[in-house]
């Protein structure tokens, strides 16, 4: 029997009200996870969040950084819902899901694809798509009649074989005692450029979503890195004034002047109905000052000693041309372990003094030789070179074989007087007065960190060849020649 007119005219608006729910389910991450997760409680950072991603899968954004505290709610919208939904959108093209942990990762990857073959997501958001049978694991899912597909690894772990148009890394690092091993930091840093990001495709987007843990993690190295590509939204636990905003943002070397991503009044929670106020501010009481900062406001912060501070230190992408230039060398004779060999390249310019590079490993003597050769050859002719002199005759003769291998160049070698601090106290008042720069790079969170944990960091060889640096070039500033760049 056919419906009568007015069966036809319910059964009609029926079906629009059902697609006019559907579509803001389709065209949003927000509205996809709440049509997908009915139980989500979304506050308005989390829609900030997927306002942002939304950005990713129109292609807006190939670059973006999320610094979130704990147990915000983070890993549901990036690590889960993103790849099912940008599957939905785009099943042609391959995600790969990166966190500390391969177990976590799957498990992730896991969630993800259950969306995927719910009823809801295959029914009445994406008719017709769904997993192939012969690829439904944990680590590597595929989509049927289509190239996207969903890998899940450990970061460290291999991706060969494997490309993506989306890469996510949720939290790189498990702990706080894991961020703070520098052997950890470096194998996180060698992994990202020698296996992540070799595999994500030409116009692909990364995503990198963190507690932050230490001002030299991932993130930190990349802003160091490459800051000018990414976009950066910090989401600290409890809203900021605006003058504590602008000291963080010159902490990350972001713009200064940027009002908090919500609009919130200082003092405000992040996420009201996962966290209050008051819960935030007992947290803070229990973990410290230093674990707040960096892992609830995105604000990791190192350890201060008695002289340097973090703040004092202006990052600029250029040093200007026409300054006169010097390097200095703090040598060690290790491979691996023990002391830093160091090479700080310093210049001058009307007053101030901007630390352009620093070389900085442990190498056997036969390769500090050579590192040392290869940077006097890219500093150029008119760096002028100094090393320190150790005392006794194996001093002299170690200084004598590098300055050999220094032949063409100039270069000298000097004992050194008085005790580290004493040496590094002209600098530190320079840097103090605001008078020394760095020119941004991979290398400024480890130089900062070391700088300012001085006297009682691990480390103080990167201290040493600054002061060195220094204390020659304003004693030789009218004799040294002009750094090109």
């Amino acid at each position: 029997m056919r419906p009568r007119p007015a069966q036809r005219e319910r059964v009609g608006k029926s079906a629009r009200s059902r697609l006019a729910e559907v579509v803001p389910a389709r065209a949003t991450l927000i509205g996809f996870t709440r049509w997908t997760y009915p139980q989500y409680v979304a506050d308005p950072a989390h829609a900030l969040l997927a306002a942002q991603l939304e950005g990713v899968l129109r292609g807006e954004i190939t670059r973006l950084m999320v610094f979130a505290p704990p147990q915000h709610g983070k890993s549901e919208l990036v690590s889960i819902r993103l790849p099912a939904w940008w599957l939905g959108r785009r099943p042609e093209d391959p995600v790969i899901l990166a966190s500390y942990a391969a177990s976590l990762a799957e498990r992730h990857s896991a969630e993800a694809r259950a969306v995927v073959q719910s009823d809801v997501f295959a029914k009445q958001l994406f008719p017709g798509l769904r997993t192939r049978q012969d690829s439904r694991s944990k680590q590597l899912w595929r989509m049927a009649g289509h190239r996207g597909g969903m890998l899940a690894v450990g970061v460290g772990g291999p991706i060969t074989g494997h490309g993506a148009q989306l890469g996510i890394i949720d939290d790189p690092f498990e702990n706080w005692e894991q961020a703070q091993s520098a052997t950890v930091r470096e194998r996180v840093w060698d992994w990202w450029r020698g296996t992540f990001r070799t595999r994500i495709w030409e116009g692909g987007a990364i995503v990198l979503v963190m507690t932050r843990w230490h001002e030299d993690d991932l993130a930190g190295r990349l802003l160091s890195d490459q800051g000018d590509r990414w976009r950066v939204l910090r989401l600290p636990a409890l809203a900021e004034t605006q003058e504590e905003r602008d000291e963080g943002a010159r902490l990350l070397g972001l713009p200064v002047g940027q009002p908090d991503p919500l609009g919130r009044a200082p003092g405000e929670a992040l996420c009201p109905q996962r966290f209050s106020a008051a819960a935030l501010a007992a947290l803070r009481r229990d973990v410290g000052a230093r674990v707040w900062s960096a892992e609830y406001q995105g604000l990791p912060r190192p350890l201060e000693g008695v002289l340097f501070r973090r703040v004092w230190f202006e990052v600029v992408h250029a040093v200007p041309a026409g300054a006169v230039a010097l390097r200095y060398w703090d040598k060690a004779g290790t491979h691996g372990a023990g002391d830093y060999t160091v090479g700080v390249l310093l210049v001058q310019h009307e007053g101030r003094f901007y630390v352009v590079d620093v070389v900085r490993g442990q190498w056997s003597a036969h390769e500090r030789e050579q590192v040392i050769r290869r940077t006097a050859e890219r500093d150029g002719a008119g760096v002028e070179i100094w090393l320190e002199q150790e005392p006794g005759s194996g001093g002299k003769d170690s200084a004598g074989a590098t300055l050999r291998a220094l032949v063409g160049f100039n270069a000298h070698a000097a004992l050194v007087n008085g005790d580290k601090v004493t040496r590094a106290t002209p600098f530190a008042a320079q840097a103090e007065a605001g008078n020394v720069v760095l020119v941004r790079a991979a290398w400024n969170a480890a130089y900062l960190e070391e700088l300012c944990a001085f006297p009682s960091s691990a480390h103080d060889d990167q201290v040493d060849a600054s002061s060195g640096a220094f204390n020659h070039l304003a004693r030789r500033q009218g004799q040294a020649r002009s750094f090109q760049g």
